[in-house]
């Protein structure tokens, strides 16, 4: 796990609208650490490094609290709706070696055969992985595929260790012909 995922937290002593709000303007977001039996932990996370370690998603994060070292997967971002700004993190302690559940985005590459369309069915696939090894993406080929082919779930080629979480049968990209006018208009001109 690279260290450029490292965060420093301060322990949060006030709670509630006001003091989160008094965190904000102090370029802070306040945050709550649970999970593995432990009691929650309220904390204050710098707001601009956070802002650019959620560009991507299921992040793992070492956080420092007071010298000690927590791992924790974000789990629940709250964004005010106008501003977009980052108002509350919600993070999940997880282990080294343990599998967590997550959503991992579907990338397409290739080119289907000429004519015809590409309908993404499913824009996530849920995995079960080892926490410190999150794929960014799962890349689905689509080279050469024709009209009606379609690629399930259970077609993704997962990366290594990667197991899935969601149904076999789930259909993730579906090819098909776009119907032209002619077809259209030739029962009309019988």
């Amino acid at each position: 796990m690279a260290n450029d995922n490292k965060v420093s937290a301060e322990l949060r002593e006030k709670f509630g609208k006001g003091a989160a709000r008094k965190l904000r303007v102090l370029g802070k977001i306040p945050a709550v650490i649970y999970g593995h039996g432990t009691d929650p932990v309220h904390v204050a996370l710098p707001a601009h490094a956070m802002t650019l370690l959620l560009r991507k998603a299921n992040q793992v994060l070492e956080i420092d609290l007071d010298g000690t070292t927590h791992l924790g997967l974000v789990k629940d971002v709250q964004k005010d709706p106008v501003r977009q700004i980052i108002e509350h993190i919600d993070l999940i302690v997880i282990r080294k070696g343990e599998k967590v559940e997550v959503e991992v985005p579907v990338h397409l590459t290739g080119d289907v055969f000429p004519g015809n369309n590409v309908d993404v069915e499913t824009k996530t696939l849920r995995l079960l992985v080892e926490a410190t090894h999150i794929p960014e993406n799962v890349v689905i080929d689509v080279s050469g595929l024709d009209d009606g082919a379609q690629v399930h779930a259970k077609d993704v080629t997962l990366p290594a260790g990667a197991v899935l979480a969601d149904s076999s049968d789930l259909l993730m990209v579906n090819v098909y012909a776009p119907r032209g006018e002619a077809e259209d208009e030739a029962p009309a001109a019988e």
